[in-house]
């Protein structure tokens, strides 16, 4: 996995997670009634002009960096997520491949990338729906500042991290660098579909969760 370090995290696409955004439950059940939750503007990242984040209040609760090791499940308390991770890799147009949309239940990590808990942005993807119902990330959309997202790893321990922020981005101008970009402390992305939704083209936008390592057990 170390090898593969050449791909950077910021390299992925902006087409990232296009392939979880198809909305196939909201196309056979009706746009209306199972949209999941979207974040608020409160959710959003405050970061006054001039500020650097690495010294904000958030920034001095980050843990020390722990060794590289492959996630094995990633739970998220407040919204009731509890699920396995597999590895992704990019693929032929430089995008994040998803998880098989079968497994409702399951999300993936960037393997050729950080891994959560190491130093740099370490990022995870999943469908929030298919066509049988709601999938792994359907209520990311509801997580608040300051929950704990727990990462468990091959090592035998558990990654601890604090949310900065949930937002939403059309897919159309998705911050590249400000999602993938490389970070001087240990970092977590968790992105899933959102926004508006269309029954010709599913859904028009990410979900994106932003949070930091603030221990370990």
């Amino acid at each position: 996995m170390r090898s593969h370090r050449g791909v950077g995290d910021a390299a992925i696409s902006a087409v990232t997670v296009l392939a979880l955004c198809s909305g196939a439950w909201l196309l056979s059940n009706g746009a209306g009634k199972h949209v999941p939750p979207q974040p608020s503007a409160a959710q959003g990242r405050e970061i006054a002009r001039g500020e650097d984040t690495d010294r904000s209040p958030a920034a001095r609760s980050a843990a020390p960096a722990l060794p590289p090791s492959p996630p094995d499940r990633i739970r998220i308390p407040s919204i009731r997520v509890s699920a396995p991770l597999m590895g992704l890799g990019l693929t032929k147009t430089g995008s994040l491949d998803v998880p098989p949309a079968e497994r409702r239940n399951l999300a993936g990590w960037y393997e050729a990338g950080t891994t959560p808990g190491e130093t740099g942005t370490a990022i995870v993807a999943g469908h929030v729906d298919n066509a049988d119902g709601p999938a792994v990330f359907f209520r990311l959309g509801a997580l608040k500042k300051g929950s704990t997202i727990e990462v468990d790893r091959r090592d035998g321990g558990t990654a601890l991290f604090s949310v900065d922020a949930v937002e939403v981005y059309d897919t159309k101008a998705f911050p590249d660098e400000k999602v993938y970009g490389a970070a001087r402390r240990p970092e977590l992305r968790v992105i899933t579909c959102g926004g508006g939704y269309s029954r010709t083209t599913g859904y028009q936008g990410n979900v994106v969760v932003f949070a930091h390592l603030t221990g370990s057990r």
